[in-house]
């Protein structure tokens, strides 16, 4: 008998990432992949690299995302709403959870986890989101996992916008020309991220 493997889906402003559950519900396969605004080929690519290895199997398969509601429609597969499906996450895996922050490719959310469940989100700029990060990165010449290692060794955090990218960099271009380490840039860009998250 085919096993049954579980898997999400999620179909993000900016990415398309992928999991895979067995029956004992531990993760077993995993991948994560910038769409650049082409969902259904990126869709495909994904689905294609997940059947090399699990083409033998049975599957339950859920959606979710922002990309993802016309897509369940017509493939007639479950769509559960993001914040549904973050919810059900946090209160089955980590029940002593208050406060949920996700930050996605274009909008940041905040899910407050008390008698009653509150959430609220930064939609109107995308600000301190995926989209500022990938800004910020390419004025350091890195990518997101470069910057996170060059703000293992900063020394100074110097305050930068993170309301909008323009006025980011208009803050960080005349540190790089002044000799700033790009180390306390990259841990600056970070706080900028939790200042724009808390405000």
């Amino acid at each position: 008998m085919k096993e049954l493997l579980h898997v999400g889906l999620d179909i993000g402003s900016t990415t398309i990432k992928i999991v895979i559950l067995n029956k004992n519900l531990e993760i077993i396969y995993s991948n994560y992949e910038r769409h650049f605004s082409d969902t259904k080929t990126t869709l495909y690519n994904v689905l294609e690299k997940m059947l090399k290895d699990y083409n033998a199997n049975d599957f339950s398969i859920s959606l979710t995302g922002s990309g993802a509601l016309d897509i369940s429609e017509n493939l007639e597969i479950e769509f559960i709403q993001e914040v549904m499906a973050c919810k059900s996450a946090v209160e089955k895996l980590i029940p002593e959870t208050d406060v949920v922050i996700e930050l996605g490719g274009e909008d940041a959310k905040i899910i407050y986890f008390d008698n009653v469940i509150e959430q609220r989100m930064n939609g109107t700029c995308a600000g301190g989101t995926g989209a500022f990060l990938d800004q910020m990165t390419s004025l350091l010449n890195t990518n997101i996992n470069g910057l996170n290692e060059l703000a293992k060794e900063y020394e100074t955090i110097y305050p930068i916008a993170s309301r909008c990218g323009v006025f980011a960099k208009t803050d960080i271009q005349p540190l790089l020309n002044e000799g700033a380490k790009k180390e306390d840039i990259a841990v600056s860009i970070f706080q900028a991220v939790v200042n724009q998250t808390i405000s």
